[in-house]
């Protein structure tokens, strides 16, 4: 397994693969995959956008990464804004790198590749903190948030809904830069 860093070019090559990945990791219905292919190919151009790849050595994607500046107007930053008290908005969304997907084909997960991603993610990205959302699970048992939290991501928001979604969210952030790995 390798991980690699991608052009926006290079996520939107892909785009067929990253949507099935995505697809895999979070369970949705095919119709919300189609629409969040147009979603996805439109975030490539945002500023500050960092995106990432697990490649087998086959070159098929195992997993995959991605994230950008989060500003007003961007439908995610403005949910998570409407959310936030003034300090905490100020706090969190003055200068935010958004993770905006992290997934792993279910099959190859527990081997450090969405850490892999992660890390290297955080590592390129701009920003003063950063910010990532995802379904509300067991901490104990979810691999996600127990990623989260080794990385030092602490709670914003809990139990918050998206519209058009009918799962509970947390919102989680943490000061950036990411300090390196302990040698």
């Amino acid at each position: 397994m390798r991980l690699v860093r991608w052009t926006p070019d290079d996520l939107v090559r892909r785009l067929d693969d990253v949507v099935a990945v995505y697809g895999e990791a979070m369970g949705y219905r095919t119709d919300l995959l189609e629409a969040r292919r147009g979603y996805i190919a439109t975030h490539v151009r945002r500023p500050g956008f960092r995106a990432v790849a697990s490649l087998t050595t086959e070159g098929h994607l195992a997993g995959f990464g991605y994230g950008y500046l989060g500003a007003p107007g961007q439908w995610w930053h403005d949910q998570v804004l409407r959310a936030l008290d003034p300090a905490a908005r100020q706090r969190w969304l003055t200068d935010c790198f958004e993770v905006v997907e992290l997934h792993v084909r279910p099959a190859a997960q527990g081997h450090g590749l969405g850490a892999g991603q992660l890390r290297a993610l955080l590592t390129m990205a701009e920003g003063a903190t950063t910010l990532l959302s995802t379904p509300e699970a067991d901490e104990r048992t979810s691999r996600a948030w127990r990623l989260y939290r080794r990385f030092g991501f602490v709670d914003i928001l809990r139990d918050f809904h998206f519209p058009g979604d009918e799962r509970p969210f947390g919102v989680l952030g943490r000061d950036l830069p990411l300090e390196p790995p302990a040698t």
